[in-house]
């Protein structure tokens, strides 16, 4: 990340964190905090540069969101699917990038990747009818990523999508009451029926191959890299930022703690909590340093021009969901070893425990295909997956 960026994002932790109880309980990450990623340079770090991107290392851009979500899981969420979705337009035709940035850069786009929706041929494009659930930071949006499906002359899928729809051809609807992660207002989008143009719409297969007509213009390493690694990273960087904050909250306030049972003493020289410090510091280590290791060989590979092999785009996503379980792992270790109050509603060991298991849900957290998939390519097998 340049300093400038660097320095802005710090500057604003006490700011969000400042906010992370506000936020957990209206719902919503305010217009000001979205204002700010926006200014300090968080949301344009992967937006190419003839937007008016920064284009920059995408490892500093997943650092960014760690450090953000480390004080405020909801608000770190947004910085990641918001600041994600420009490389992924960067992919698309040069006209749809046209109509998103040509009048304003800082336009977002927020996203709904499961196929949902139904794609009928045309003259000149498509019409598009579905309903999404989840797509979050929706109300800061002018633009959505739909996934869909064309379906053929006998009804059967043909082949899926991913469209681009602006903000006047869907609704929002508020339904998002959720347990965790409840500042992302990841709320349901529906398109009653919208014409959608040839040039708004990309195959996922081609995305999956490393193509895009976007990358006509958008020459750079950046857009040479996998979707399925840059997109997963942005749904699994934020936990183990919620649960790295977590861990220096909980250091924080449990140094100091006396218990009053099970033979009194200070918390922090119980050898049972030093274990379990050890432990939650270990699951984290290892997921940062996997993920770090992971993007940053395959930048390398791509700044130089390099094939990037399947057995590395299937590491990624192996320890992209272990990220998310080792994360998981240290975060049940904290909170139970917290004590009863961690119960209270506003304690922040309690509202990351709730933003970490949330967030996990997300279907790119799953673990069992994506680790199945690894093993498919150890055992020389072959492996036909979108999100590799």
């Amino acid at each position: 990340m340049s300093d400038d960026v660097l320095r802005s994002v710090h500057d604003l932790l006490p700011v969000f964190a400042e906010r992370a109880q506000q936020v957990d309980e209206s719902g919503h990450v305010c217009d000001a905090t979205i204002e700010e990623l926006g200014s300090a340079g968080v949301l344009s770090l992967l937006q190419p540069g003839r937007y008016g991107g920064r284009e920059g290392d995408p490892l500093e851009f997943y650092r960014a969101v760690r450090a953000i979500a480390g004080v405020c899981g909801s608000t770190g969420w947004l910085a990641a699917v918001l600041g994600v979705h420009p490389w992924h337009l960067a992919l698309f035709d040069q006209r749809a990038q046209d109509e998103v940035w040509g009048a304003d850069p800082a336009v977002l786009v927020s996203s709904a990747y499961a196929p949902m929706g139904r794609l009928r041929p045309v003259a000149g494009g498509y019409e598009l009818t579905g309903s999404w659930k989840f797509s979050s930071g929706c109300d800061h949006a002018s633009w959505a990523l739909l996934g869909a499906v064309l379906f053929g002359a006998e009804g059967r899928p043909v082949d899926f999508f991913t469209v681009l729809v602006p903000r006047q051809d869907y609704s929002i609807h508020d339904v998002w009451d959720v347990v965790g992660m409840r500042g992302t207002a990841s709320n349901e989008i529906s398109v009653p029926g919208a014409f959608v143009p040839e040039h708004r719409v990309v195959r996922n297969y081609e995305t999956a191959q490393l193509r895009g007509p976007g990358q006509k213009v958008n020459a750079g390493p950046l857009y040479r890299l996998p979707f399925a690694t840059i997109f997963t990273y942005a749904v699994a960087t934020p936990i183990v930022g919620i649960v790295e904050g977590c861990y220096e909250s909980y250091l924080s306030e449990m140094h100091e703690r006396v218990r009053l049972s099970l033979g009194g003493g200070r918390f922090a020289e119980d050898s049972f909590a030093q274990v379990a410090v050890a432990r939650a510091a270990s699951e984290v280590d290892a997921a940062t340093l996997q993920l770090e290791r992971n993007l940053r060989e395959l930048w390398d590979l791509a700044r130089a021009g390099a094939d990037l092999p399947m057995s590395m785009r299937l590491r990624s996503r192996r320890d992209q969901v272990r990220a998310t379980e080792r994360s998981l792992t240290a975060i049940d270790l904290l909170f139970k070893t917290a004590g009863g109050n961690s119960l209270h509603r506003g304690n922040p060991v309690a509202r990351a425990w709730r933003d970490a298991h949330a967030g996990s849900a997300h279907v790119a957290n799953e673990p069992e295909r994506a680790l199945a998939l690894f093993g498919r390519g150890a055992f020389g097998l072959p492996v036909e997956d979108n999100l590799i």
